[in-house]
């Protein structure tokens, strides 16, 4: 392909010297372009359509943004825009990606468009500083050998496997992946659940193989710690808030970036209000103020949660993200619990395909599949975040937590299935809060 640039001297420009300042116009026709000027600046033009008198525009050592106001005003310019990047709409070559509904946004599938979301902020990973972007699964366990989940098992670095010492010095024994509170050792579970969970969080991404979570390249922190009794939960968060803090305290040198949890259980009927879950808003506000959302399953019971009550949903932390489960139609499953006041969002929980232990893969339903969308999207948008957001994060983890949730709660969509039944009134859609957090 010939191209043509006009301006004071024939110059031959690369497409990488337009990555910033290249402006695209279109002239009256006639014009004489070989004395084409910006503000009394030379311009350098690329013939893009001639006949219709558009060329790309650069005007050398200036921004498009510092130049564009001037460019639309100037005489024989009919309009001008900024050369917008555009990049191939494909999905992921993982084997059973049309079995995931969920991902998709069109007529016949009321997901989360993650399709949109990897089209044009990448496939999650670090966030703008470099940072490793990490989310807790406390659950039941997690295949963390599973073959499409291994690459993104977050690996505590300093800890050296089975040598039954605190070699990072953490307060914890042999915690490689993880953290086991039932046992209260290092010794991570496997579990169908807490691996369905984690791989719509994040399953490696266009590997050939079964599935692609929202997050390609998320790191998962394994932790078992679902159900039981409130102190084995009590005991998996402190387990999580500690990773965070030491990030925190060692600038990145120990510990995780843990920017959520998932979790999927709880009180049916319980009255977090009350003086018997105290604990419950406590821990949840500790891990808010260093910069960590929960992402909460709210219960399998068609319940009005303002009415009824339940723990963890019905509790009144901000930091709490409550969900609800949505089917393929937008609507909200019968099974799954509401409240205008409570619950926050609905997200895909009905037919989720996923892994499932010993490298298998399979479908489950329940608000234990939407939650796990939610959480995953809280890491997502971290990796999509404008450099400002991140450095809000960095110097405020509580607020800048608390603003990614409002984005998240703002940018739905709407459902009349969820109007008056949830906080947001609609369904998570991964695209429009990245493209709200990118441009933050």
């Amino acid at each position: 392909m010939k191209f043509l640039f006009l301006s004071l001297m024939v110059a031959c420009l690369s497409q990488a010297a337009f990555a910033t300042n290249k402006m695209i116009v279109r002239l009256q026709p006639n014009m004489d372009v070989s004395q084409f000027k910006v503000a009394g600046q030379r311009a350098q033009l690329e013939a893009l359509v001639p006949e219709l008198g558009i060329y790309a525009v650069v005007i050398p050592g200036r921004s498009a943004k510092s130049v564009l106001p001037t460019l639309r005003q100037q005489r024989g310019v009919i309009y001008a825009q900024e050369d917008h990047p555009v990049t191939m709409r494909k999905t992921p070559n993982d084997k059973s990606f049309s079995q995931q509904w969920d991902m998709k946004l069109d007529s016949a599938n009321w997901g989360i468009d993650a399709l949109g979301s990897w089209a044009g902020f990448g496939q999650g990973g670090l966030d703008p500083a470099g940072n490793e972007v990490v989310v807790a699964v406390v659950d039941g366990g997690v295949d963390v050998d599973h073959l499409d989940l291994e690459a993104n098992i977050w690996v505590n670095q300093g800890e050296i496997a089975a040598n039954g010492i605190d070699d990072d010095g953490n307060g914890y024994i042999d915690d490689v992946n993880g953290w086991n509170a039932f046992s209260n050792t290092g010794d991570v579970d496997s579990d169908d659940h807490g691996t369905h969970v984690s791989g719509t969080i994040g399953a490696v991404g266009n590997n050939a193989l079964g599935v692609a979570g929202i997050n390609w390249n998320t790191k998962i922190l394994a932790v078992n710690g679902a159900s039981g009794t409130t102190s084995v939960v009590l005991r998996a968060y402190g387990y999580v808030l500690k990773q965070k803090q030491l990030w925190i305290k060692t600038g990145g040198k120990q510990g995780a970036n843990v920017v959520a949890t998932n979790s999927s259980f709880g009180v049916d009927y319980g009255n977090c209000k009350s003086a018997q879950y105290a604990a419950w808003n406590d821990i949840y506000n500790e891990m808010g103020k260093a910069g960590i959302l929960h992402a909460i399953a709210t219960a399998n019971l068609g319940i009005d949660v303002d009415v009824k009550g339940d723990v963890p949903t019905g509790c009144d932390s901000p930091y709490i993200i409550a969900v609800t489960n949505t089917q393929k139609d937008g609507s909200r499953n019968s099974s799954a619990g509401y409240g205008l006041k409570m619950i926050d969002i609905g997200a895909p929980g009905t037919g989720i395909y996923s892994l499932m232990d010993s490298d298998g893969y399979g479908t489950l339903t329940g608000t234990s599949m939407a939650s796990p969308h939610v959480a995953g999207a809280v890491a997502y948008m971290h990796s999509a975040a404008s450099t400002g957001f991140s450095s809000l994060y960095m110097q405020n983890p509580s607020e800048g937590a608390l603003a990614l949730k409002e984005i998240m709660l703002k940018t739905v969509t709407a459902a009349p299935s969820l109007q008056g039944k949830t906080v947001s009134g609609g369904i998570l859609n991964l695209n429009k809060a990245s493209q709200a957090i990118s441009a933050y």
